[in-house]
């Protein structure tokens, strides 16, 4: 199978001058595109993305995979890969997979089915051999998530670097006694690996963990639970947006107003609450961008060699929510 770099040695320019070629770039010279597009003549090159168009007669595709399109971060992920796709003129099918493993694969393979150039899939369940017999028609990247037993493209955000500074800021208030409230999914345990990490070079004791759901009556008999432990916790450390928007509900329950917080994930009102929330902010922008960029580069190169993993960093945003009773923050950060 010809492929785009046969057709820049032919052309004598680089894949890159190929890639701007095919997909119409205005900055692309008369005389260069004169040769690249002889050679694609010449060769019978049909670009991988457009492939799908003239095996089925219909516009090339990429398929897009998240648990839900409610969640900020997986809603920039997708409005991301939008905009990147849209540039080549590629459509985008989108399908919600929920939080039950056994719902992904029919979901994701309804996608497939419909002969997409590729797919960028948020993963649920731990196990994705059943993808497989797909990767060898159509190239996947993971975002988010690692692939459990499937060797793919994958970016994914430091779970545990930010899992321990949230810890570390909420020790830096002063807080000693900090529990832990998350999901056992693949992010959450290594957010929870984070957590522990920073309270053993602390030296503090990390007794205080819920890992099970998020629901806001689970989360106040786990509230209430801890609190009425011989050490209770000061503070806590939320795994992802969902878990922190459910324990702002549990703690105003309890009426417990003395309790800090911070959240792995930004989430719209977070700025807005009193206290505002402080948070690790996951660039949902920035990992949908890369994603595409890979799905792209696959599907433009399929034999170059890329990195398999690459991990993007978090970022903490300072707010009011982690301060200790009575202390006095500084610029209302906290």
């Amino acid at each position: 199978m010809t492929t785009m770099r046969d057709v820049a040695h032919r052309a004598g320019v680089s894949a890159k001058t190929v890639s701007r070629v095919v997909n119409n770039d205005r900055y692309v010279s008369a005389d260069v595109r004169e040769r690249v597009e002889a050679a694609i003549e010449e060769l019978q090159y049909v670009p991988n993305m457009l492939a799908v168009t003239f095996r089925a007669g219909r516009d090339a595709a990429i398929g897009v995979a998240v648990p839900g399109v409610a969640d900020p971060f997986f809603a920039s992920i997708i409005d991301a890969v939008e905009r990147e796709a849209s540039k080549r003129d590629v459509a985008v099918i989108l399908t919600t997979v929920g939080w039950e493993p056994s719902h992904e694969q029919r979901s994701i393979e309804a996608v497939l089915k419909r002969q997409v150039a590729g797919m960028i899939i948020c993963p649920v369940g731990r196990d994705m051999s059943y993808l497989r017999p797909w990767q060898k028609r159509a190239p996947l990247v993971f975002v988010d998530r690692e692939p459990g037993k499937l060797n793919a493209d994958a970016v994914v955000q430091d779970d545990v670097g930010g899992g321990r500074d949230a810890t570390r800021h909420l020790i830096a208030h002063g807080h000693r006694s900090i529990a832990f409230m998350g999901d056992d999914t693949y992010t959450g345990v290594l957010r929870l690996k984070g957590w522990r990490e920073a309270l053993d070079e602390a030296g503090l004791a990390h007794d205080h963990v819920h890992v099970g759901e998020h629901d806001v009556e689970t989360l106040t008999a786990a509230m209430r639970r801890v609190l009425a432990a011989p050490d209770p916790p000061s503070a806590v450390f939320s795994s992802n947006a969902r878990f922190t928007i459910a324990l702002i509900s549990a703690l105003q329950r309890l009426r417990r107003k003395d309790i800090g917080l911070i959240g792995f994930g930004d989430f719209p009102t977070a700025a807005a609450l009193k206290p505002a929330i402080t948070v690790i902010h996951q660039d949902g922008d920035a990992m949908g961008r890369f994603a595409a960029d890979r799905l792209f580069a696959r599907l433009d190169e399929p034999d170059r060699r890329l990195r398999r993993r690459t991990v993007l960093p978090v970022s903490l945003v300072t707010r009011a929510s982690c301060a200790m009773p009575g202390e006095k923050v500084r610029g209302g950060h906290g």
